[in-house]
């Protein structure tokens, strides 16, 4: 009987498994649910972007706040800033939508749902991908999911636009419906962003002594408390984003229509 040892070639060669997978739990479940609600979320979003229907007082929809041309209604501006002039025509959202949307696309989170249910790479773990070849992120375009970081700035700035969108909505019409679906949506977009990896790197990850920085050290526990729920933090603010804009904007064509609208 011939022994193999560590070294020998049998032990260096790896298991030769025909079978795709030898998980028997309906491991496929999730990456179809995510390319179900990817793909929703993405139809609704390039309709949202060349809807016209955007703005009624007070409530402005999310996909396309702020306005910054001056062909948009004043009310839409944010504080009247308008640096396009007369001559974009172009919806509003097409300005500033590839911000969040940016933010979105390279999120770890999202980067992980979407290789899965989108590219089936790999679709669920222990499960063969059908790509022969796997470069990781090194090179183009993957390697450009290295600019999360700097989106994630830009994604501050839309969370505080929303923010200021749904405070000038509380001040304008308290007891408006739509002002409280502004509200919520501010507060999961700005929560989803602060639980962001990148966010919680630069308030203290790079620290040797939290000793000596009491303050980013406290900050940075809030941050990594929020950044356990990064996950359930996306999906959430991703539905409160969608429905908020939907909602401004059936109110805007008068599809709803009642006192506390």
């Amino acid at each position: 009987m011939t022994q193999t040892t560590a070294d020998s070639p049998a032990r260096r060669q790896r298991a030769q498994i025909k079978a795709r997978t030898l998980r028997t739990d309906q491991w496929w479940r999730y990456p179809l649910v995510t390319f179900i609600i990817f793909t929703a979320f993405l139809v609704y979003a390039t309709w949202a972007i060349f809807d016209a229907s955007y703005f009624v007082p007070p409530y402005n929809a999310p996909f396309s706040s702020p306005c910054l041309a001056t062909s948009c209604p004043e009310g839409a501006r944010l504080f009247g800033f308008a640096p396009f002039g007369d001559w974009y025509t172009l919806p509003p959202g097409l300005l500033i939508l590839g911000l969040p949307a940016g933010f979105r696309f390279t999120c770890y989170y999202y980067r992980k749902a979407y290789y899965r249910g989108f590219w089936l790479s790999p679709p669920a773990c222990g499960v063969s991908e059908p790509h022969s070849k796997y470069t990781g992120e090194s090179r183009f375009p993957l390697i450009l999911q290295n600019v999360h970081r700097y989106f994630f700035y830009a994604a501050i700035v839309i969370g505080l636009i929303l923010a200021y969108d749904a405070v000038l909505a509380f001040v304008d019409k308290p007891l408006g419906l739509g002002t409280w679906i502004l509200v919520v949506n501010a507060v999961f977009i700005n929560l989803y962003t602060l639980s962001c990896h990148s966010c919680r790197h630069i308030t203290a990850g790079r620290l040797n002594h939290f000793s000596k920085h009491p303050v980013r050290y406290r900050a940075w526990g809030f941050v990594s408390k929020l950044n356990a729920k990064h996950q359930e933090l996306a999906l959430i603010s991703m539905f409160t984003v969608m429905g908020a804009d939907l909602y401004v904007r059936l109110v805007t064509k008068g599809i709803v229509n009642f006192p506390f609208a």
